[in-house]
């Protein structure tokens, strides 16, 4: 592991820890803690490096198959409705929905790197799936859009991102999952996955995909968790 990750990730875990234990949560961008997130945010920016890639990693450390952690806020495993189509606007020239079929028909995109989490467990597993910036040349979209919002149909979950980080080329709306379709335990239909973000920031059960000039926000970064949340 870098000097660079290390240093990014004791940035976030620091500023968490401080803003627990002297700010009001229900108030996340004010007082101390939007002091230590606008900080946050530019030492994270400044590290972010768009040809940076993960490290891959070798089959032999996949997580065995049932125990990738699977994360939903429904009650249930969430379902998608029969009619589920991806939809794909703001900021672009071309807004349209996608089907699985279509989006497996954009170049496909694979690797294995590990994922981590907030909590501090990490797990391996093999995503495959369409890029980002493969969807957003699809659609044309804006180079004044800065930012790409994801929502999902999971009670509405919801995660912004700058657009460096979304058009990563290890960022993927991924149908698939070690070799096999999605399933709905990790997200099916389709989902967000990437090398550089927390596993917060990556949404599943998706619906929509808009390209902003605005960042907005995100189900847990409303509540005070940090919103770059590089890795």
């Amino acid at each position: 592991m870098s000097e660079r990750i290390l240093t990014r990730r004791h940035v976030l875990l620091g500023a968490a820890a401080l803003g627990t234990s002297a700010c009001d949560s229900s108030r996340p961008r004010e007082g101390f803690l939007g002091v230590m997130e606008r900080f946050n945010k530019r030492v994270q920016t400044g590290l972010f490096s768009p040809t940076r890639l993960a490290p891959e990693e070798p089959v032999a450390r996949l997580t065995p198959p049932g125990d990738f952690p699977k994360y939903f806020i429904s009650e249930t495993v969430p379902l998608a409705p029969a009619d589920w189509r991806l939809e794909v606007g703001g900021l672009v020239s071309r807004p349209r929905t996608f089907s699985v079929e279509e989006l497996r028909r954009l170049p496909r995109t694979d690797f294995r790197i590990r994922h981590h989490c907030v909590e501090g467990w990490t797990a391996v597993a093999s995503w495959h799936g369409v890029r980002i910036s493969d969807l957003a040349q699809a659609v044309g979209a804006d180079p004044r859009a800065g930012f790409v919002e994801f929502r999902s149909f999971d009670q509405g979950y919801y995660s912004s991102w700058d657009a460096p980080s979304a058009l990563h080329p290890q960022t993927v709306l991924a149908y698939g999952m070690n070799g096999q379709p999605l399933t709905p335990g990790h997200g099916a239909p389709l989902r967000l996955y990437s090398g550089v973000k927390l596993g917060y920031k990556m949404v599943k059960y998706l619906t929509t995909v808009h390209f902003l000039p605005e960042a907005t926000g995100g189900t847990w970064e409303d509540r005070g968790y940090e919103w770059f949340a590089g890795v």
